[in-house]
């Protein structure tokens, strides 16, 4: 099992920009794909990106493409997303989570290869 902790969330003017963290521990980080969520009030759950184990395939929902960016470090147990031109509508919970897996399905990733979740941070973006 990986415990997983988020920060970087705060409240922002649309335009601005966040970078989210998402801190590992366990020793099986680096052999696991990793996904960012998020939900909104009142909304599903939202895939927003997602991270093979090595960092060399990404994928990105179709709202976030071009604005959003995951990276990794496995030298430092680290998941991030990097939020530009943020948009009201990005307001949300940001999840990230550890996939059970080395690469993560076509997208939108499996919610069932997720098996360990962080608590979450809250972006809001306001105009």
């Amino acid at each position: 099992q990986v415990q997983l902790v988020e920060s970087g969330g705060g409240s922002v003017q649309a335009g601005g920009s966040l970078r989210l963290s998402c801190a590992a521990s366990g020793r099986t980080f680096s052999s696991r794909a990793m996904g960012w969520f998020r939900q909104a009030p009142g909304k599903e759950r939202e895939s927003v990106a997602a991270i093979s184990w090595n960092g060399d395939s990404t994928s990105y929902a179709d709202s976030v493409k071009g604005r959003f960016t995951t990276s990794r470090d496995n030298a430092k147990n680290t998941v991030y997303l990097q939020m530009n031109s943020l948009k009201p509508e990005d307001t949300a919970v940001y999840y990230c989570a550890a996939s059970t897996r080395l690469f993560y399905s076509n997208w939108p990733p499996r919610l069932p290869d997720f098996g360990s979740w962080g608590q979450g941070t809250q972006v809001t973006v306001f105009s």
